[in-house]
C-alpha cells in the first residue's frame, strides 16, 4: 500500500490549529434550514431496511430540528400488509434502537405517519394509492406535492415508475403547485447499456427535473466543502493544477465486510459499489473548473467536463493501471474475521473483487500528466474516506550542503470520515543551534466551533429532495460518461483470461494487497 495510507497513525511533530470564531459562525444566516414547499413524502418500499435504518430517522431529526415543511405527512408502501398502527410501532421500534431523544416529540410526529399496502405490479394498486394520496393533500394540506423514494431494490425501479406514470402520479400542474418528484439510489444500471435502459424508461414517465438519483457521499459536508475550499480561497486555487500537484489520492476504505449485502454485491464487486458512484463524485469535486456561478445546472456542468476529460483507459495494460483484491480471513479490532468466500451467501471459489486502486488521467489543460490514484476496499485495517493533495518537491534544494536530510514535499489531506478535518503539512526549522527541519501540520476539524443543527447526509439529501435542489444528484449525462468510461475496464477485468489472473488476496486488517505499489 502506498505511503498515504499506511502513515495514517503517524504523529505530526509540531502543531498548529487553526481557531474560527464562533459568535461570528453563530450569526451566519447558513446554521437556518431552509423550509421546501408542503409535500407528501412516499417511502414505496417502507417495510425495508433502508427505511427503518436511514430514511424515517433522518425525517424525526428534520422534524426535531424544524427542517420540514410546515404542512407534511410521510406515506409509507410496501406489499407488507400492515394498517397504520402497525407501521408506526415497526419505526417506533427502529428508532428506540437509535435512541429517541422525546417520547412526546414522537407521538407528535407519528400523527403525520401513514401506511398503504400496494402491488408493485398491478395498476389498480396505484390507482387506489393516488386517490388515497388526495384525500391525504386534504388532510394534511400539502397542495398535491409528492416525492416518491424508491427505496427498494433496483430491479424494481422501472415497473414501479412505470406504475406511477400510468396512475397519473408523475404529472405536475402547471402552477407550480402539484409537483412530483422521484427518488432513487444506486445501483443506476449495471454497465452503459443498463443505465441508458433504466433512464429511457423512467423517462417515459418523468421528466429531468422530476428525477433525483441519489449520491448519499455528496450530501456529507466535508465533500460539499471541497468546493467552497478549492474556490472561496484564493491562496489554494493558484496552485490546484500541474504545476504544483505532483498526485492525487482518493480513499474510501473500510473495515466491514459484506455484511448483509452479499446477493447484491456478489453480482456488483468493489467497482460497481464504489467507483462509479461515490469515487467519481469526488473525482470531479477535486479536479473540476469553477463554474461561473454557483448554481446546480452550473456545477453539474463543470462535472460532467471532468468525466468527458478522463484519458481512455489502456485496457490493453490492465497490470500498469489496476489491482484488484479480495480479503481472506484475519483480525479487524482484535477480532477474527471470515475471508470474503467464507461470508454467508458467498460462492466458494468467487472471483468478485473488494478491493481496487486504479490509476487515471484527466486530460485537460489542468490536469495533464497528473496521476490521480483512486481506491476503496473492504475489510481494511482503519476506515477512511480522505482526499491527499501531494505537492511536488521543491525544484532545489538550498539546503544541500547544510541537511543530510531530504526535504518532504507539502501535503494537504481533506478528510470526509471518520476526520471529519483539513490538514496541511510544511516544513520548519527545528529550535536548537544545528540546522535541521521538522514538519509543521496546519489542522483544522470541520466542526469546530459551529453550533448549528449538523445534519447527516440522508437529512441533507431529503431537505434537497423538498426544494427541488437537483445540485448533489447525479445528471443522467454525468452517469452515462461514468460508465462509458468504466465499462470496457469491468469488461476486460471480468473475461475468463483475466478474473483468476488479476484477483490477489489480503489479510482481513491489513492495507490491501502488497502490490498496490506497482501501479
Amino acid at each position: 500500500m502506498d505511503n498515504n495510507i499506511k502513515n495514517k497513525n503517524s504523529a505530526s511533530n509540531s502543531m498548529i490549529r487553526v481557531n474560527t470564531s464562533a459568535q461570528e459562525i453563530s450569526q451566519k444566516k447558513c446554521i437556518n434550514i431552509e423550509h421546501g414547499d408542503p409535500c407528501s413524502i412516499v417511502i414505496i418500499g417502507a417495510t425495508g431496511d433502508l427505511t427503518s435504518r436511514k430514511l424515517v430517522p433522518a425525517l424525526f431529526n428534520l422534524y426535531l430540528n424544524g427542517g420540514l415543511p410546515d404542512s407534511f405527512c410521510i406515506v409509507g408502501c410496501g406489499r407488507t400488509k400492515l394498517n397504520d398502527q402497525q407501521f408506526k410501532r415497526k419505526m417506533e421500534k427502529a428508532l428506540t434502537e437509535k435512541g429517541i431523544p422525546d417520547d412526546s416529540k414522537w407521538r407528535s410526529f407519528s400523527k403525520f405517519l401513514h401506511y398503504r399496502s400496494v402491488d408493485y405490479e398491478n395498476p389498480g394498486s396505484f390507482i387506489n394509492l393516488a386517490k388515497f394520496l388526495k384525500k391525504l393533500d386534504q388532510k394534511h394540506i400539502t397542495r398535491g406535492n409528492r416525492i416518491f423514494y424508491l427505496a427498494l431494490p433496483p430491479s424494481l425501479y422501472e415497473p414501479v415508475a412505470q406504475m406511477l406514470g400510468e396512475s397519473g402520479l408523475s404529472e405536475e400542474k402547471e402552477n407550480g403547485n402539484g409537483w412530483s418528484r422521484l427518488v432513487i439510489e444506486k445501483p443506476i444500471g449495471r454497465d452503459l447499456k443498463t443505465a441508458v435502459e433504466l433512464n429511457q424508461s423512467i423517462q417515459r414517465h418523468f421528466r429531468e427535473h422530476q428525477i433525483f438519483r441519489i449520491d448519499h457521499y455528496l450530501a456529507k459536508e466535508t465533500v460539499q466543502n471541497i468546493l467552497m475550499f478549492r474556490f472561496a480561497n484564493a491562496i489554494f486555487e493558484p496552485i490546484w493544477n500541474r504545476r504544483y500537484i505532483d498526485h492525487v489520492s482518493i480513499l474510501a476504505l473500510e473495515t466491514l465486510g459484506v455484511e448483509h449485502r452479499a446477493g447484491y454485491y456478489e453480482q456488483a464487486g468493489v467497482i460497481r459499489d464504489m467507483f462509479q458512484n461515490h469515487l467519481m463524485q469526488i473525482l470531479a469535486f477535486t479536479a473540476m473548473e469553477a463554474p461561473s456561478q454557483f448554481e446546480t445546472g452550473r456545477v453539474r456542468d463543470e462535472k460532467v467536463k471532468v468525466f468527458r476529460s478522463l484519458r481512455p483507459f489502456p485496457v490493453e495494460k490492465l497490470h500498469e493501471h489496476i489491482v484488484l483484491g479480495q480479503y481472506g480471513p484475519g483480525t479487524i479490532n482484535g477480532k477474527r474475521v471470515p475471508g470474503y468466500r467464507e461470508e454467508p451467501n458467498i460462492k466458494p471459489d468467487s472471483l468478485t473483487p473488494t478491493f481496487a486502486k486504479m490509476k487515471v488521467f484527466i486530460d485537460n489543460w489542468r490536469w495533464q500528466g497528473i496521476p490521480f490514484y483512486i481506491t476503496s476496499g473492504k475489510r481494511l485495517a482503519r476506515k477512511i474516506t480522505e482526499i491527499v493533495i501531494q505537492f511536488k518537491e521543491v525544484p532545489h534544494s538550498m539546503f544541500r550542503q547544510t541537511l543530510e536530510e531530504r526535504i518532504d514535499a507539502n501535503q494537504l489531506k481533506l478528510g470526509i470520515y471518520p476526520d471529519e478535518k483539513i490538514i496541511l503539512t510544511f516544513q520548519t526549522k527545528n529550535p536548537g543551534a544545528r540546522v535541521c527541519l521538522r514538519s509543521a501540520t496546519l489542522d483544522f476539524s470541520y466542526h469546530q466551533n459551529y453550533i448549528g443543527p449538523v445534519l447527516d447526509a440522508y437529512e441533507k439529501v431529503l431537505i434537497d429532495c423538498m426544494l427541488g435542489d437537483q445540485m448533489l444528484f447525479w445528471r443522467q449525462d454525468g452517469i452515462e460518461h461514468c460508465w462509458s468510461y468504466l465499462t470496457p475496464i469491468l469488461n476486460e477485468c471480468e473475461s475468463c483470461d483475466n478474473r483468476s489472473k488479476m484477483l490477489q488476496f489480503y489479510e482481513s486488517g491489513s492495507w490491501g494487497p502488497l502490490s498496490t505499489n506497482r501501479i
